[in-house]
């Protein structure tokens, strides 16, 4: 009897109008054993370019939250291992065969974080806040779940130890202006969405003072001067969603529903 078993991975990707990206990322995937998309009924032509891959699962799920389609897509997994990756990042070759050495690598840890590369466009940004970026993509189905308590930036809780892959994830989250404004301000409106949940009120100070000092702490601090024009954009981007967020905060606190 072989005493080696080959551990199963399943890929995870949840997508709303991610035409741009999701060829390129299904066809990176394809050494997985599973490759669920969990599409937020798309109006552009991401579900016709999923559906013409015959090894992907395709399924339709309203969108609430992150959170919440998350742990939905995380319970239609059937195998062990879980690649949870958003459709606008990419796998190099070195960080596919890493992730292939560590899940059939016995040893105790439930989940791995990922450091992320930031493309503004395609040209990589090096400082703003992001050269430290990292985030979990890989661990054990069992010892994992997205805690309800937020509804974007899901925090996902880990029962056991926590290790770290050496290769970057490349993230293009970047492609225009507009498009990531319009990603700020979802990103924002959500998050007054959960801190109302949580009972915070809101305060016209922190609408004005929070933005002002998140762009200056990654402009000034995180070195986001270094940058260039990209730097001020992001910085300025990543202020105005905080800028939203309490903007949203007074709107649905002070509403009569």
């Amino acid at each position: 009897m072989n005493s080696f078993e080959k551990q199963k991975l399943s890929v995870l990707i949840i997508t709303l109008n991610e035409e741009r990206y999701i060829k390129s990322l299904l066809e990176d995937v394809d050494f997985a054993d599973e490759i669920i998309v969990v599409d937020s009924f798309s109006s552009d032509a991401t579900a016709e370019i999923v559906k013409s891959f015959t090894n992907v699962l395709f399924i339709e799920n309203q969108f609430k939250d992150y959170t919440s389609q998350r742990n939905f897509a995380l319970d239609q997994a059937k195998n062990e291992w879980i690649l949870f990756i958003d459709a606008d990042e990419k796998l190099t070759p070195q960080l596919k065969e890493e992730i292939i050495s560590t899940i059939n690598n016995k040893n105790s840890v439930s989940a791995y974080l990922m450091y992320r590369t930031f493309m503004f466009k395609n040209s990589k940004l090096h400082f703003s806040g992001w050269q430290t970026d990292k985030i979990f993509r890989l661990f054990k189905k069992a010892d994992c779940s997205y805690t309800e308590d937020r509804m974007v930036h899901e925090k996902l809780i880990v029962n056991g130890e926590i290790g770290v892959l050496k290769n970057k994830l490349i993230h293009f989250s970047y492609t225009s202006y507009e498009d990531y404004k319009l990603k700020m301000k979802k990103y924002g409106i959500l998050k007054a969405s959960e801190k109302k949940i949580k009972g915070q009120k809101p305060s016209d100070f922190l609408m004005v003072f929070h933005p002002i000092y998140t762009f200056l702490y990654q402009y000034l601090i995180r070195l986001g001067f270094l940058d260039g024009i990209k730097g001020i954009i992001i910085c300025y981007l990543n202020a105005y969603s905080i800028y939203i967020r309490y903007k949203e905060l007074k709107r649905i606190t002070s509403s009569k529903i």
